[in-house]
């Protein structure tokens, strides 16, 4: 984001409004367990864009956090949020537009990634890999021949290949104990590997979903 004002544009949560069961208290680390204290709401000058200023506090502990959210403009079907304090230790959260199957994978490497297990982010940035693949309809004996299958199918970019090989080529060398791992691999090997795996997923499902909201946002409405 460049702008307060794009929060909730493009991506988000569903829904126009924000969801308590989605907070997590910074201090006691209590889930969904929040009443609103004060809630201030700002709108864009020639706009019907809100920033959304909401004081929650937690039933458990008592301990309060700030979060600013709004909803997406146009369509409204969306919505995005920030929050302060978070935790400190909070694990990643996934997309809702992604297939739910992999929503363990991505976030088990992200936080291994956070825990420097690095073996076990590539890992399991192969498995949401492989998931990914086969979610698309991807046909062949192994991960190799999938990736191959989606290029030839125009679902994926060749250039995307080149990097899905990589993550399967290293991530195999993690799985398989007897398997020789390079002399030059690095942690950063493993940072690179979590972010390609970010951008297939931003390339697959959050660009054509929000190309989708785009277009219908700017069909006309229907004539009773």
């Amino acid at each position: 984001m460049r702008s307060w004002w794009e929060l909730g544009e493009g991506s988000g949560h569903r829904g126009n409004q924000m969801q308590v069961h989605r907070l997590t208290c910074a201090f006691c680390k209590e889930r969904g367990n929040f009443a609103l204290a004060h809630r201030w709401e700002k709108k864009k000058p020639n706009s019907s864009k809100r920033l959304n200023f909401d004081v929650y506090q937690c039933h458990n502990c008592a301990g309060y956090v700030h979060v600013l959210w709004s909803a997406q403009e146009f369509t409204g079907v969306i919505h995005d949020y920030r929050v302060l304090p978070w935790p400190l230790d909070a694990k990643p959260e996934p997309n809702e537009e992604w297939p739910v199957g992999m929503h363990r994978f991505w976030v088990q490497a992200h936080d291994s990634l956070t825990n420097e297990n690095w073996d076990a982010a590539n890992v399991m940035a192969r498995s949401a890999l492989q998931f990914v693949v086969q979610e698309k309809g991807a046909t062949g004996r192994t991960l190799k021949a999938q990736i191959e299958d989606l290029v030839t199918k125009g679902t994926l970019h060749p250039l995307m290949k080149d990097w899905a090989e990589e993550v399967r080529i290293f991530a195999n060398e993690s799985a398989h104990p007897d398997a020789p791992i390079p002399a030059d691999a690095t942690p950063q090997d493993s940072r690179d590997i979590v972010n390609f795996l970010d951008l297939l997923l931003l390339y697959l499902y959050d660009l054509p979903h929000q190309i989708a909201q785009f277009r219908q946002r700017k069909t006309p409405p229907a004539t009773p």
